[in-house]
C-alpha cells in the first residue's frame, strides 16, 4: 500500500472529527436572551411590568426588564402593584397608582382581569410578563410603526422637550421619576428568603403638560428633577385614560 493511499483515508477521518468538535460546542452552549432582529427603531418603545414581590412567577419576568433596560431603543419601567399585598408579605416598592394603571389598561379592552407578572408594550399590547419571545415581537412591531419625533434638549436652567409630527387626539406629557435599581429582601410570602433587583420603579408619575399635534417646545425646570429618591426619569407622551404611547424618551 502506497503512502498516498494511507494518507487519503487518514485525512477523511481526520475532517470529519474536525467538523464534529466544530459543531458540538455550538449545539451545546447555553443560548443568548432573546435579541430584536429589527434595525435601530425610529422612536423608544415602553415596555411597562406590573409586578409583585409577592408573585413566585414574578422573578423571572423582573431579571428579563433588567436585560430590555440597557438596550437603548427601549425605556423599561418596573410598576409593582398593591393586590398581593394581603397575601402574607407587604410589598416594599408597591403605588395604587400602578394598580389604577393597570385596571385603565385592562378596561380600555373591556376586561376586569388584572394579573402580574403582566407587560404592557407601548401602552397597546398586553402580554404575560414571562413571554419574552412575544414581548421582544411586540417591541419590533411597536418600533417599526411612525410616531411623533421627540427630543430632548439640555440647559444651564433645566431641559426643554421639543415635539413634532401630527395626533389623531390630544397626548398627555407625563414625567415618571424611578429608581433606578433596588435589591429587596424578601421576608415572606411566596418569594421568601430571596433577594430580588427591580429596575426603573416607578416613585412618582406626573402629567406636565398636554400636545396637540404640531411643533411643541415645553420647558422642564431643573426643580422638577429632584423628585425624593428617584435618580432616573422619564417623558411620556400619552393618549388619555391608559391610551397608546405616542412617544418616549429617558432624560
Amino acid at each position: 500500500m502506497t503512502a498516498r493511499a494511507v494518507l487519503l483515508p487518514l485525512l477523511a477521518v481526520l475532517a470529519g472529527a474536525a467538523i464534529f468538535f466544530a459543531a458540538g460546542p455550538r449545539a451545546s452552549a447555553p443560548q443568548a436572551a432573546p435579541t430584536r432582529t429589527a434595525a435601530a427603531p425610529l422612536h423608544p418603545v415602553v415596555v411597562e411590568l406590573f409586578t409583585a414581590q409577592g408573585c413566585s412567577s414574578c422573578p423571572p419576568a423582573d431579571a428579563a426588564l433588567d436585560r430590555l433596560s440597557h438596550d437603548p431603543g427601549i425605556v423599561a419601567i418596573s410598576r409593582p402593584v398593591t393586590y398581593w399585598d394581603a397575601l402574607g408579605w407587604r410589598d416594599t416598592l408597591a403605588r395604587q397608582a400602578n394598580t389604577d394603571l393597570q385596571r385603565a389598561y385592562a378596561a380600555r379592552r373591556h376586561s376586569d382581569e388584572v394579573y402580574t407578572p403582566q407587560a404592557v408594550v407601548q401602552g397597546q399590547v398586553l402580554l404575560v410578563g414571562g413571554r419574552t419571545g412575544a414581548i421582544h415581537r411586540a417591541i419590533d412591531e411597536s418600533a417599526a410603526r411612525p410616531g411623533p419625533g421627540l427630543r430632548i434638549l439640555g440647559g444651564a436652567g433645566g431641559r426643554t422637550l421639543v415635539l413634532e409630527g401630527a395626533a389623531s387626539r390630544p397626548a398627555e406629557i407625563r414625567l415618571v421619576a424611578m429608581r433606578a435599581r433596588v435589591p429587596v429582601a424578601i421576608g415572606r410570602g411566596e418569594n421568601s428568603g430571596h433577594i430580588i433587583d427591580y429596575v426603573n420603579v416607578v416613585v412618582a408619575d406626573d402629567v406636565i403638560g398636554a400636545w396637540h399635534g404640531g411643533p411643541l417646545r415645553l420647558p422642564l425646570p431643573a426643580a422638577r428633577l429632584h423628585v425624593p429618591t428617584a435618580d432616573r426619569y422619564a417623558i411620556i407622551v400619552q393618549e388619555p385614560n391608559a391610551g397608546a404611547i405616542l412617544a418616549a424618551s429617558y432624560l
